[in-house]
């Protein structure tokens, strides 16, 4: 008789222990995973930029005036196979006699989804700085940064550093 509650105390030990465990794989499982970085590189081969004059208040010494629209569509390549596209669009928020300054965006299509970014334009060929803004697709919940670099007016090199984010608010 004595069998019996022994058996019964020690089936109930391990069925508790099994529980915790189980709570606890399933706690882990529902914590949110790191960020995962990903670098995308690409050959670009620059359109020609489109001036959308948009403000009827000009100044005759300035091609351009606060509010005008710079577009372009360019072309993204990678091992030397066309792979996407960009557009960006850039609205002037500072004109001549101030030097030039526009807030562009930017929309990366590539296989498997699209990108988007932020960045100030200013004139010259240094470097751009990109801020990845999200995506869709592969890109969904992506975040991080980039670097647009221009070798003369059709060439240039795009890098985007894409953090794979975790969705906010449990994924809902």
């Amino acid at each position: 008789m004595r069998k019996v509650p022994l058996a019964g105390a020690a089936a109930a030990v391990v069925l508790g222990l099994a529980g915790v465990l189980v709570t606890s794989a399933a706690s882990q499982a529902a914590a949110p995973s790191p960020a995962k970085s990903t670098t995308l590189t690409f050959s670009v081969v620059f359109s020609p930029l489109h001036l959308i004059a948009a403000n009827n208040v000009r100044n005759p010494r300035s091609p351009i005036a606060l509010g005008d629209e710079i577009v372009e569509h360019d072309q993204l390549f990678s091992g030397g196979l066309h792979v996407g596209d960009d557009m960006f669009s850039c609205v002037v928020v500072s004109a001549p006699p101030a030097a030039p300054l526009a807030n562009c965006t930017a929309i990366f299509r590539l296989p498997g989804g699209n990108i988007t970014a932020q960045t100030p334009a200013v004139p010259g060929p240094a470097p751009k700085d990109l801020a990845l803004t999200g995506g869709t697709g592969t890109y969904r919940n992506a975040g991080g940064d980039g670097t647009l670099v221009e070798f003369g007016r059709v060439h240039g090199k795009l890098t985007l550093h894409v953090l794979s984010l975790v969705p906010r608010g449990g994924g809902a």
